[in-house]
């Protein structure tokens, strides 16, 4: 992908979608980019508890949109990954409190002043206003869906969104796969939903019980070895245009979901 701001987003909660950003960016600060992530679901603020930083937060992204602070203070280091930044959302104010201009005005600042090569945006699950700001400066998209009917339909709708606003790349990452289950029938295939959305995935994260033990514990899973991590990682690496092929892993039959998948993404 080209776009330097890319939102992070989703039409329904619990898809993963923080889960997704962190490790992203994580990915993309190992591979060599200067990257900020950056919360703007206002009022809950998780992305400081998946990346494990959350001891660390002292300001956040409404005290930069308010001037209560400089850009640089509201911005923490994450330091295992060199190059990766988190601003955190604020716990205490509501989504009321994003105005999508002057946040369009922090990301140039972010780009232009600070430097970075890469912002990633996590936002608000949704079509709220929260969605609308974190939207607002992004020159690409990543629509995080899981195989379900709800999950894809929502998604659906933020796709024509995202269209509307004028959002030049989006991609889709579909989350929490499980093979087997497409086989027989039990999950949605990514040929179903290609066909319901009509955008092509980026990445594809297989279900993994190592994410769950990630989050927990505040690390991301691409600084570990877990399937997933290594899927993130190559989604990463697509992401800043390299050809890595769809991994295969070892519920995959002759002519089954990866297979298929690979052929339909034009050998990928």
């Amino acid at each position: 992908m080209d776009a330097k701001v890319i939102v992070v987003t989703s039409g329904k909660g619990g898809v993963g979608k923080t889960t997704t950003t962190a490790n992203i960016g994580a990915a993309l600060a190992k591979l060599g980019e200067k990257t900020a992530v950056i919360d703007v679901d206002v009022g809950l603020r998780n992305l400081d508890v998946v990346m494990g930083l959350e001891s660390r937060v002292v300001f956040d992204l409404i005290d930069v949109l308010e001037g209560k602070c400089k850009l640089n203070q509201a911005l923490i280091r994450d330091k295992r990954v060199e190059n990766l930044y988190l601003m955190p959302a604020s716990q205490t104010r509501d989504k009321d409190a994003l105005d999508p201009e002057v946040f369009k005005q922090v990301i140039d600042r972010l780009l232009n002043e600070e430097g970075f090569d890469r912002i990633l945006v996590d936002s608000p699950a949704g079509i709220e206003s929260g969605f609308k700001t974190a939207a607002a400066p992004a020159q690409g998209a990543l629509v995080v869906v899981n195989p379900e009917v709800s999950s894809v339909r929502d998604a659906d709708r933020i796709i024509g969104l995202l269209e509307a606003q004028q959002v030049g790349e989006i991609r889709l990452v579909i989350n929490r796969l499980r093979p087997a289950m497409v086989a027989s029938g039990n999950m949605l295939s990514e040929a179903d939903m290609l066909d319901i959305l009509g955008v092509k995935p980026i990445g594809i994260i297989p279900e993994d019980d190592g994410i769950i033990v990630s989050t927990n514990v505040g690390e991301p899973a691409v600084l570990g070895t877990s399937r997933a991590g290594q899927a993130f990682l190559d989604t990463a690496r697509r992401i800043r245009g390299e050809d890595v092929p769809f991994a295969k892993f070892e519920d995959e039959q002759p002519g089954g979901f990866w297979a298929r998948l690979r052929k339909l993404l034009g050998g990928v």
